[in-house]
């Protein structure tokens, strides 16, 4: 057993940390860009007058720095090197993303909206999985350069984490679909391109097939954004959608018909080891703050590091940190070996393990820095709102220690989860 952080990985993170020396930190620090990220940043980046969207401007600026870092040939380390990527691994992700979360809030890396100099453009890497050559011709260009993008469509009004019981359909009409139905949580449909829809076109309620993608322009007529929801943590681009009558084509279909939920799972489970790292690097940042803040801070006329109160929760949470980052890594690892969906009940492990430490080391910095650690001119209520949506996005803690029981007790004989091939 060899526990290095590869070679390659490793000169990468060099190669990121002088790339955010040299271009990112000064545009942050341009023309007050800093309103984004300090005190500020909550009113700065909502429009109040546009339903609670992302501001324009705050916008714009994330999408300089993605250009900039395309242009570095950072931002597509993950994409197949045929692509212009680096054929970057599960591992080397679960790395990057702890390594950006890391270094707190910036510009380099804000998980607000998933943005991030290294993408995790995991529309692309569905593309080149799924897609058609019609698709691909249409797409990949647009997804490499961070021009084009499509939204989700999977959670609906009365179905979260029951997906499989979804009560939007498509009818086949020659060679044409007919959609409708509503989806919830539809995040991003402002900037999109298309919405990827799923639909039950054949089986019952609770089954595994019979539920197809399709990519649904966002102009279609019959498909009408109804909202944007406002969250615990603004801007919200979470848009509630409905789909009445809907037309698409046959080529509109992603993924092969009634395979749509294969689609959904590679997403999730890529995506959750991915944010499982991203939550453990966010963690880390709040106790590598906290332990600074406590050896600095001298009430009473002695440092608050040497008090045990202040120690020992700290030292608790560096515990979870290093044991989660050796699981991390290894799920990650067994990913790239074995295929995306072959440790899934250790990626639900990872991942809410992950969302829980974030938030109780976010909580835990609030109170080691006290009044200011309860302000916004630290970052850790930020972080805490933030990653708090993460034990309930993409699978919540229940579900995910659901699925671990299921591989744990044997009620889960398949290999994969439900819908994979």
């Amino acid at each position: 057993m060899n526990f290095d952080i590869p070679e390659d990985i490793s000169a990468f993170l060099q190669e990121l940390d002088t790339f955010i020396e040299a271009q990112i930190k000064p545009l942050e620090q341009a023309d007050d860009n800093i309103r984004f990220f300090d005190h500020r940043r909550e009113d700065a980046r909502t429009d109040w007058e546009r339903d609670g969207l992302p501001n324009e401007e705050w916008e714009a600026l994330l999408h300089q720095a993605k250009q900039l870092a395309i242009a570095a040939g950072i931002f597509s380390y993950p994409f197949p090197a045929e692509h212009g990527g680096r054929d970057g691994s599960n591992l080397g992700m679960a790395i990057v993303r702890e390594h950006l979360a890391a270094k707190g809030l910036g510009l380099h890396n804000d998980l607000q909206n998933e943005h991030s100099i290294v993408g995790n453009n995991i529309g692309l890497l569905l593309m080149l999985e799924y897609g058609t050559e019609a698709q691909k011709a249409e797409w990949l260009d647009g997804l490499k350069n961070a021009t084009r993008g499509f939204a989700f469509g999977i959670t609906e009004p009365a179905h979260g984490s029951d997906a499989t019981w979804m009560e939007t359909g498509a009818v086949k009409d020659g060679d044409h679909w007919v959609i409708n139905g509503e989806k919830t949580w539809n995040t991003g449909v402002h900037t999109a391109h298309c919405d990827m829809i799923m639909a039950r076109t054949s089986g019952e309620p609770g089954d595994g097939t019979g539920i197809t993608a399709f990519l649904v322009p966002m102009n279609a007529p019959g498909l009408k954004v109804e909202e944007y929801l406002w969250t615990f943590n603004m801007p919200s681009d979470h848009a509630r959608v409905s789909l009445t009558d809907v037309r698409v084509p046959d080529s509109a279909i992603f993924g092969g018909e009634g395979k749509g939920l294969q689609v959904v799972q590679h997403f999730f489970n890529e995506n959750r080891i991915r944010q499982a790292a991203s939550s453990l690097g966010a963690a880390q940042y709040c106790v590598n703050e906290s332990v600074r803040h406590a050896r600095e801070r001298k009430p009473f006329g002695k440092p608050l590091a040497t008090n045990q109160a202040i120690q020992f929760p700290l030292v608790d949470l560096q515990a979870r940190c290093e044991m989660l980052r050796a699981l991390i890594h290894k799920t990650a690892w067994l990913m790239d070996r074995d295929g995306a969906f072959s440790v899934s009940d250790k990626v639900s492990i990872c991942n809410y393990q992950a969302n829980r430490l974030c938030c109780e080391a976010a909580d835990t910095a609030m109170q080691v820095h006290g009044g200011m650690g309860y302000s916004r001119y630290k970052p850790f209520e930020h972080i805490y709102r933030h990653h708090r949506r993460y034990r309930i996005t993409e699978g919540a803690d229940e579900i995910q220690m659901r699925r671990v029981a299921g591989y744990l007790f044997g009620f889960m004989k398949q290999d994969k989860p439900k819908g994979v091939s």
